[in-house]
């Protein structure tokens, strides 16, 4: 999680919304992503979906299950679905997200194989985003 942290500070540097991603086989990092929607102009570019496509050529599969991605934050219900399509094997976050995240829909977006983990580093993952938004507001 500490390495998808690091992926959500690049983002902030370039003001995007601060949520990393990193994707890891056989306790390897594979890929890396953070959101991009703002410097490539497109919805579609947040951290997951950019792990996920690296992870994807890295791996040189587009199924990801036997691999685990770490995202600071409750991937949304886009990038959950994604999620689905790549068979992934287990998804670990920290903060939760009760405005935009794939639970206020189903946990069932994502495969049902996958192993959820929530809550990991949730305070520093929280406090980045959260700190991200005061900013912005002010």
């Amino acid at each position: 999680m500490k390495e998808a942290l690091k992926e959500a500070e690049k983002a902030l540097v370039k003001d995007e919304v601060p949520i990393g991603a990193v994707v890891v086989w056989n306790n390897k990092i594979i890929s890396r992503g953070h959101n991009l929607t703002e410097t490539l102009n497109d919805p579609t570019a947040h951290a997951e979906m950019q792990a996920l496509t690296a992870a994807s050529n890295s791996f040189g599969g587009k199924y990801l299950d036997q691999c685990t991605m770490y995202v600071t934050v409750e991937p949304c219900p886009m990038c959950a679905g994604a999620m689905y399509w790549a068979h992934l094997g287990s998804l670990v976050f920290g903060a939760t997200d009760p405005k935009r995240g794939f639970r206020l829909i189903s946990n069932n977006i994502l495969h049902p194989k996958t192993v959820i983990t929530s809550g990991i580093l949730e305070k520093e993952c929280s406090k980045l985003i959260s700190d991200f938004f005061k900013k912005k507001r002010s």
